[in-house]
């Protein structure tokens, strides 16, 4: 089974292309929502965090207080080391036993949608790795209405986010999302044609 991370950075249209996969009939794994996930109460997680950034980091029912645990964690580059050194593993644990339940079903192509794949360990794990980009002003546009928030917060997000030649440098393929929801569909339709002639060729 062939394993493709689709990344992107915000406003770009990732999860709109998941969709589209996601309605063929591939397994995807959204990276992004385990990597929210590894923070609920019962997370094996929590206690390791609360060790390194203080044990009020968590209210009484084991709900993580996200934003102090954030305030504390991107203070310093060590504290977000240190984050990233806690939940990376189990995000990737929990990645990997998605992809085995997928293989096991005998998926051919199994996706793994996430922002941040590029520069991680799971990186190495992508058969193939589909960018979906869109113009700057187009993805500032998307996440001011899908946010609620001001031009400039948008602008100031996708700034902090990996540079779009990085990405590039580590893509197989490229999406670019500068049109219709029926366009995209076009296009990711002739993505998965490239990657199942690959699984074959």
């Amino acid at each position: 089974m062939k394993v493709v991370g689709i990344t992107g950075r915000s406003g770009c249209g990732k999860s709109s292309a998941t969709k589209f996969l996601a309605a063929q009939g591939y397994p995807c794994i959204d990276a992004d929502l385990i990597a929210r996930e590894v923070l609920l109460p019962g997370s094996p997680c929590i206690a390791q965090l609360q060790q390194k950034f203080g044990a009020d980091i968590a209210d009484e029912n084991g709900h993580v207080r996200r934003r102090l645990l954030a305030d504390r964690a991107f203070a310093t580059p060590a504290g977000t080391q240190a984050l990233t050194a806690v939940t990376q593993p189990e995000i990737l644990r929990r990645i990997e036993a998605d992809l085995q339940k997928a293989a096991q079903g005998g998926a051919e192509l199994a996706f793994v949608d996430g922002a941040v794949i590029v520069g991680t360990p799971f990186e190495a794990r992508c058969d193939a790795l589909v960018l979906i980009t869109a113009p700057y002003e187009t993805s500032v546009a998307r996440i001011c209405a899908r946010d609620g928030i001001a031009p400039e917060m948008a602008r100031r997000r996708l700034d902090a986010q990996t540079p779009l030649e990085t990405l590039r440098a580590a893509a197989t393929h490229e999406v670019v999302n500068d049109g219709t929801a029926d366009q995209l569909a076009d296009k990711m339709h002739a993505v998965l044609q490239q990657l199942r002639k690959e699984e074959h060729g």
